[in-house]
């Protein structure tokens, strides 16, 4: 069997990796690339694609490894960035990894692929699951029945890798075959031809599978069409036309690519013993039981987020090179050398001292949030590659429903506990842009970072009744804003489904990989959100910005019934919001317990701090993100004043 690329015999070859999630991408990934990683967003969205370089047989190959992705009719933002990833050209091979175990799912892709006319490799991974599982596949008949390459792997061991690095090395040089292409019927075939001649454009994928896309009304390809066709208004007639009546196009095309995956999958996959059951899938199968999962998920936020990145992240790590390296060596020796060099106050305060580019936006992003991007992105890794995020997204996902989230939003949710900024970044892990944005919103307005939630937890305990107080209204809030934002926010939930991968031990080389790639991008694309922080600060004490700021602050203070001296509170809680809890701790004691209370919750609903805030505007845009905060403030101030009113009716018998 042979096949041709258009790579000829060009040095370097482009090779794009696909498939659905959970089916191997990354570890195929990382077996023909090793270290040359980068970690970079596509253009225009907030979705991931990992590119790298492998190099053998003479050859260099650039690898890029994209988002999950079930079909080239898409759904989710990943999808979207994929399809657009393979559409924009320039991949000389498409490696399709596939799930062996449910190759009827993975299938319709394939044929997808080979009908857009696009070089396909399939490599049918996880061969050693599905033998346990007593299947047997086919590779020479799948192969032969789908007219493209395929090749058995077992990733995780590094089976079938040789295999396909001699298949790439040999781009170019073999013969032709004939991809299985769907075929659809006569009054489909008829529409579809229609719309095909009437596209002139180059767009990536074959005019056939263009015509396909648009007949089943994907939005994104009848935007292209209606941006760059000059026949579009024949094309739009001819697809509503076809997706009128009760069998629409829409639907029984994906239909009749379902029905030959299958008749191809009944063909090369066959029953040939009985299923071995092994500790991994029990265990697997017990972690989606409420009764069983929810425990471990328990015990896997406090080990693993809580101990780990909060305790040994945020505490000790934080506390080496925080205190130790910065505050104690580092720091005092960049003012002293930044004070020699400069003579200008004004160029001393940007580069040094306490709000300067070196002593407070490098040490923030090295010594405090870098410990807890780094131990979040081990435990992140481990998560991954043992497929347990699955199972948690799938566990969760209820609880998470009325927010308008899926189980996935629980990650960043709950690392905004320890840190909101590096929360806020996890929010990419989230599948649609609606999503992003809710999850975004709730850490924005009340989740308190672990340096925040620390300090005030201290201030309140010593209080009868003002830690449960602080607790029911900030959580009120927090559900009440999230329940009214997805009711609001234009759109609708995208539906929640995912591949669930068999339990397995994570692999140490995966788990460095994935945290080495993504520390480079945290270094490339958060230490300037840090330094520009530090610029902000900087202007403001030089332009006289932030007396003004105090002075407004201050009569909201009034009106919360609070005294002046708390606005310092709120405008060090935008700064930092652990500074802001410190100064609330030295307010404390001269404050009536209604007035400590109240304050509390206000800075903890509060605009979130400065580094989370620009990074918000990074991620969602200065539209949004001035949108997000705009509600937020609002909010705050609200709940604040209620509250008061709410304590002073109760009196002070109460407490």
């Amino acid at each position: 069997m042979g096949w041709s690329s258009k790579a000829g015999e060009k040095a370097r070859v482009r090779v794009v990796i696909v498939g659905c999630p959970n089916v191997g991408k990354s570890v195929l990934f990382g077996r023909l690339t090793g270290r040359y990683v980068s970690v970079s967003n596509y253009p225009g969205t907030t979705v991931e694609v990992t590119r790298g370089i492998g190099r053998w047989a003479g050859r260099t190959f650039e690898v890029t490894d994209t988002p999950g992705l079930y079909s080239l009719s898409c759904i989710t933002d990943e999808e979207r960035a994929a399809r657009a990833l393979i559409m924009g050209g320039g991949s000389d091979v498409l490696l399709q990894v596939a799930d062996a175990k449910n190759l009827d799912r993975m299938l319709p892709l394939t044929l997808q692929l080979s009908e857009a006319g696009l070089p396909v490799v399939l490599i049918v991974n996880m061969l050693d699951e599905a033998r346990r599982a007593g299947l047997a596949v086919d590779l020479a008949g799948l192969g032969d029945r789908l007219g493209v390459p395929v090749i058995g792997a077992v990733l995780t061991r590094g089976e079938g890798v040789e295999e396909i690095k001699e298949l790439l090395a040999a781009v170019g040089d073999t013969g032709t075959i004939q991809p299985l292409v769907p075929r659809y019927d006569r009054q489909v075939e008829a529409a579809i031809r229609a719309v095909e001649a009437r596209i002139t454009g180059n767009y990536g994928l074959r005019p056939r599978a263009m015509a396909v896309l648009a007949l089943q009304e994907d939005p994104e390809v009848l935007d292209i069409l209606r941006a760059r066709e000059l026949n579009w208004p024949l094309v739009s007639d001819l697809v509503v036309r076809m997706n009128q009546g009760s069998e629409p196009v829409r639907q029984r095309i994906p239909l009749v690519v379902h029905r030959l995956a299958r008749r191809v999958v009944t063909r090369c996959l066959r029953q040939v013993g009985r299923p071995a059951l092994t500790p991994g899938q029990v265990a697997g199968d017990l972690l989606l039981r409420p009764m069983f999962g929810l425990p471990v998920l328990v015990a896997v936020i406090y080990f693993g987020l809580y101990r780990f990145v909060g305790g040994f992240g945020a505490g000790t790590l934080v506390d080496v090179l925080d205190r130790t390296l910065f505050l104690s060596r580092l720091n005092p020796w960049l003012d002293r050398v930044v004070d020699g060099l400069f003579t200008g106050e004004a160029w001393r305060e940007l580069l040094a001292h306490d709000y300067g580019l070196l002593t407070l936006g490098l040490r923030y992003a090295v010594a405090i949030v870098l410990p807890i991007v780094g131990t979040f992105f081990v435990a992140f890794a481990v998560l991954e590659d043992s497929g347990y995020l699955p199972r948690l997204a799938l566990l969760t996902d209820r609880l998470l429903k009325p927010l308008g989230l899926s189980g996935r939003a629980l990650i960043p949710l709950t690392l905004g506990l320890g840190c909101g900024t590096m929360a806020t970044l996890v929010t990419r892990t989230l599948e649609t842009r609606r999503e992003r944005l809710l999850a975004t919103f709730l850490l924005a307005l009340g989740v308190p970072c672990s340096a925040q939630l620390g300090v005030v937890m201290g201030v309140l305990s010593a209080r009868p009744h003002a830690l449960a107080v602080w607790a029911s209204a900030v959580v009120v809030a927090l559900l009440a804003g999230g329940t009214l934002a997805a009711h609001l926010l234009p759109g609708r939930a995208a539906p929640f489904f995912m591949e669930v991968p068999p339990l397995r031990l994570p692999s140490l080389g995966n788990i460095w990989r994935k945290t080495t790639a993504r520390m480079v991008w945290y270094f490339r694309e958060v230490l300037p959100v840090f330094l520009a922080a530090s610029v902000v600060i900087w202007l403001g004490r030089l332009t006289g910005v932030f007396p003004t700021v105090l002075s407004g602050l201050a009569g909201v203070c009034r009106w919360l019934g609070l005294p002046k001296e708390t606005s310092l509170v709120f405008l060090f809680g935008f700064l930092r919001r652990d500074y802001g809890a410190a100064g609330l701790h030295d307010l404390a004691p001269g404050l009536p317990a209604q007035a400590v209370v109240v304050a509390a919750v206000t800075l903890t609903l509060f605009v979130p701090c400065l580094a989370q805030t620009v990074l918000m505007f990074k991620e969602r845009g200065p539209v949004t993100a001035l949108a997000i905060m705009g509600v937020v403030f609002p909010t705050a101030v609200a709940v604040g004043y209620v509250l008061s009113r709410v304590l002073s009716l109760v009196g002070g018998a109460a407490w």
